[in-house]
């Protein structure tokens, strides 16, 4: 069975970047009717911060991604990681270090100066039993180092890369132990994937440079290593280093952005992923059938606004209306608009023209108050300003005597029996209802308007829009 994690470190809220391996990792779990496991590497108490935790699970939560078995702390399990690290120890498999900040600050400068590659120069590495003595009754702060091979080839299949090797040279002896107990986690993460099952870990690319170091560990302890994935980075369109001004910002300012989850979802899963084929708009369920790690390619995934913004006006325009505007009050209890009566109708017509929910915000007063327009925008590129005001004239008296109709198709009928009596042509009639109605060039169609702001309404603004002639 395939088990894959998430595992984060709760420093602060989830970004795009760590959501989208979330996402990766529950999908390719979810396809192969797995596990997927929620761990929280909390050992780097320094950076800690207790209210990440929440901010964790409200992201996965919000886009319907649900973790089996209990969440862990592994924080929770320090015991068990301090004795595999003892119990290398012991076999000569890593050792103490005593060096202290200073002198690894200095050793730091000097390569830097050099030109040389960072890393611990293994001082501490072949200390005798009397050296060892000697310095822990000295100092007694100590950490523990993984002694990487001399010689040899780390070498994995990945899943998204295929077979790498690189050679174990390349890396230094990692602290698998800290002076205060707490592991590092590259002796954490092993210890705890192994022991929950965890048979396929999926990554970012920048990992790949620590993969020897795990391979090592792994075959210290006498592990199998899991399945290592490393995915593509994350790009914006100037094709550099993702940042916030392209859209490295929290998961959930997303959604107080007016993202809808199940379009971040689909977006997110996109960053890196395709089935194959030219579709793009995928269902839950649907990315959880067709995901596939083969389907995801090693190149930067580019992360485009406007794609995301595109996915989202798809998803809200099928999105049932009472559902929106139920999702719009939470988001924005203090807007004017929702506080109308009218909302549920305002939303209706608007929410084709929505690329967030909090569009319906933003350029809609015109529905709180009666908007302000000069007099010219109300005549049709087409039109006179003499047939404007009688196409005017005749569609208030039109609506005026007849029946009120409150259904959109059959207010555009009226307007266009208008346009029929009158001789007149649509641009003299619909052109200038809509401005009375809206006060703008683009707005949803005047029978819309006529619909949404009701009989009373709509001839007050009519009424207006005559008296500027």
């Amino acid at each position: 069975m395939i088990v894959t994690r998430f595992a984060p470190s709760p420093t602060g809220k989830p970004h795009v970047g760590n959501i989208r391996t979330a996402v990766f990792s529950y999908l390719w779990a979810k396809h192969n009717k797995g596990k997927f496991l929620l761990r929280i590497e909390d050992t780097d108490r320094a950076r800690f911060v207790p209210e990440a935790v929440k901010y964790i699970e409200e992201a996965l939560s919000w886009l319907g991604i649900s973790y089996d078995d209990e969440m862990v702390y592994q924080s929770e399990r320090k015991e068990v990681h301090k004795e595999y690290a003892e119990k290398l120890v012991k076999e000569g498999k890593a050792y103490k270090c005593f060096c202290t900040k200073e002198r690894l600050e200095k050793l730091r400068g000097e390569q830097e100066k050099n030109k040389r590659p960072p890393g611990y120069d293994g001082k501490c590495r072949n200390l005798s039993n009397s050296e060892l003595d000697k310095l822990e009754k000295e100092r007694k702060s100590y950490v523990i180092r993984f002694k990487m091979p001399d010689t040899g080839k780390a070498v994995w299949d990945d899943g998204i890369r295929g077979k790498m090797e690189i050679d174990y040279a390349v890396s230094d002896d990692q602290v698998i132990l800290k002076a205060d107990g707490y592991p590092t986690y590259h002796l954490a993460s092993i210890v705890d994937d192994h022991e929950a099952g965890v048979t396929d870990v999926i990554r970012g690319e920048e990992w790949i440079s620590s993969t020897p170091k795990h391979v090592a560990i792994h075959k210290a302890l006498g592990f199998r290593h899991p399945k290592y994935s490393h995915m593509p980075h994350i790009i914006g369109p100037d094709k550099k280093k993702l940042s916030k001004r392209h859209g490295d910002t929290a998961i959930m300012d997303y959604r107080d952005k007016g993202y809808l989850p199940e379009s971040m979802l689909n977006f997110l899963a996109l960053l890196g992923w395709n089935d194959g084929t030219e579709k793009e708009l995928f269902s839950h369920d649907e990315l959880v059938a067709s995901f596939d790690l083969v389907r995801v390619g090693k190149a930067p995934a580019v992360f485009d606004l406007s794609k995301l913004n595109w996915l989202n006006g798809q998803y809200i325009r099928e999105t049932n209306t009472k559902k929106l505007k139920k999702e719009i009050e939470t988001l924005y209890p203090k807007a004017d608009i929702v506080k109308l009566d009218n909302f549920e109708r305002i939303l209706e017509v608007e929410k084709s023209r929505l690329a967030t929910l909090e569009d319906i915000t933003k350029d809609t007063d015109y529905f709180v108050k009666l908007p302000k327009y000069e007099s010219k925008l109300l005549v049709f590129k087409k039109s006179t300003k003499e047939n404007t005001k009688k196409g005017l004239r005749a569609a208030y008296e039109k609506l005026s005597s007849e029946k009120w109709e409150d259904d959109v198709e059959k207010l555009s009928n009226i307007l266009a029996v208008v346009v029929e009596d009158t001789g007149l042509s649509n641009g003299d009639i619909f052109w200038p209802v809509r401005v009375a109605l809206s006060g703008k060039e683009n707005s949803p169609s005047p029978a819309e308007l006529l619909w949404v702001f009701g009989k009373d309404e709509s001839l007050r603004r009519l009424r207006k829009a005559l008296r500027k002639f």
